[in-house]
């Protein structure tokens, strides 16, 4: 059973990593760790795939699994409510696991250099660009310079096609988005867009600086990563923090 382990220098009380979609139960198209309940995927599957998440990597609870709808919100763990409609998850609490689903969207995990708060948000193009992340940081207590980013795995840079109008959108928020659109050599008047990039960007303009990874192409690399724009019918990986 894979995982991806951020490449971040954090206190050692800090766990966290993306799942592979190697190790679990689910058949094709979904083989094998598929993490989703809402793809189409058998349920008493999906059930065993994310018992054997909380069993094989130690996690201190069963996480709460959010309604991604590529918004902008985000809950606050320990969360008692009914509404579970948000797209990333916060806490300052010991042992309350923060986890978002991927399968092409970015995954960014958050801590701080004192190792007391974390968060897990899913920034798809749209909630990227509504600001997922600027609302995700406002949880923070720490100071922007004492947060710590870690890119997950996403489609990168040769994969991530757009039209003009996903770009003016980038743009129209922030000018220097433009940087992380180039013209694609291949389709005429389509731009291949770097989610990494303007993740960075964003997260700079906020005054974070210490940002991890975003070397990873789901698209590209088949046999570690689910993809929804490769495959359409497609598993979910998962993107986990807490601290002890």
């Amino acid at each position: 059973m894979q995982v991806i382990n951020p490449n971040w220098n954090v206190p050692k009380n800090i766990h966290a990593f993306t799942t592979t979609r190697a190790g679990g139960v689910s058949l094709t198209p979904y083989f094998s760790f598929n993490l989703g309940d809402h793809v189409g995927d058998n349920k008493s599957a999906v059930k065993t795939n994310r018992t054997l998440l909380v069993e094989k990597f130690g996690l201190p609870q069963t996480p709460i699994f959010l309604t991604q709808t590529h918004s902008t919100r985000v809950i606050q763990l320990p969360y008692s409510g009914q509404n579970l409609e948000a797209d990333a998850v916060y806490t300052n609490i010991r042992n309350q696991v923060c986890l978002v689903m991927t399968a092409d969207c970015l995954p960014v995990l958050f801590t701080t250099t004192s190792g007391n708060e974390v968060a897990a948000a899913h920034a798809g193009w749209r909630g990227l660009c509504d600001g997922v992340l600027e609302e995700t940081v406002k949880y923070f207590q720490a100071k922007p310079e004492d947060i710590v980013a870690w890119f997950g795995p996403a489609i990168g840079p040769t994969a991530f096609q757009v039209g003009i109008d996903v770009v003016k959108q980038f743009v129209a928020v922030d000018e220097k988005a433009k940087l992380a659109f180039q013209p694609d050599s291949i389709e005429e008047g389509k731009y291949l867009g770097n989610l990494y990039q303007i993740a960075t960007q964003r997260l700079n303009n906020l005054g974070i600086t210490q940002i991890y990874d975003g070397n990873h192409c789901t698209f590209n690399e088949k046999e570690l990563f689910f993809s929804y724009r490769r495959d359409n019918q497609t598993g979910r990986m998962a993107s986990v923090i807490w601290f002890e």
